[in-house]
């Protein structure tokens, strides 16, 4: 930065949501848009495999390793909570999982008040993010700029012995 800095807009956090909403703020070249991240580059190699993500899992290069408090309806075990610090944020170490929340969690934010987060309000977004291979339906979009596919892996069942 030479200029010494100047920004319309600082964003923190380069994770999913960060890198989006740094995104759609400058895709126009309108607005001068710092985006912030605590982590490296995405170069660690075992962030591009699916399989290597249990090699982030305890990395502290790229993992906050952040630990919750004791969790009283969990007889006050403490939970460990893998967070990403790493450009990309926790989606650079969570296996290239693409998983939404259950409709029912969306629809019970509305009814705790927040409009326009129920299930069927969010839907379109979700939709409009992504390009799933499998092609567009009720549920799934084809076009954005999220590449989705299904585990191509399936075990065998299991046989009794």
């Amino acid at each position: 930065m030479k200029d010494g800095g100047t920004f319309d807009y600082i964003v923190t956090g380069a994770g999913s949501a960060g890198c989006a909403v740094a995104g759609r703020l400058s895709e126009d070249g309108r607005f001068r848009v710092l985006l912030l991240e605590a982590g490296p580059k995405d170069t660690y190699p075992w962030i591009r495999v699916p399989l290597g993500y249990h090699k982030t899992f305890n990395n502290p290069k790229v993992n906050w390793m952040f630990d919750s408090e004791p969790e009283p309806e969990l007889d006050n075990r403490i939970m460990y909570q893998p967070r990403g610090k790493v450009l990309g944020g926790t989606s650079s170490i969570n296996g290239m999982v693409y998983m939404r929340g259950n409709a029912a969690d969306y629809d019970e934010w509305r009814q705790r008040g927040c409009e326009g987060w129920d299930y069927q309000s969010v839907l379109p977004y979700f939709r409009r993010a992504e390009d799933n291979a499998r092609g567009a339906d009720e549920f799934h979009g084809t076009g954005g700029p999220l590449k989705v596919t299904a585990h191509r892996w399936h075990p065998p069942p299991p046989t009794a012995q």
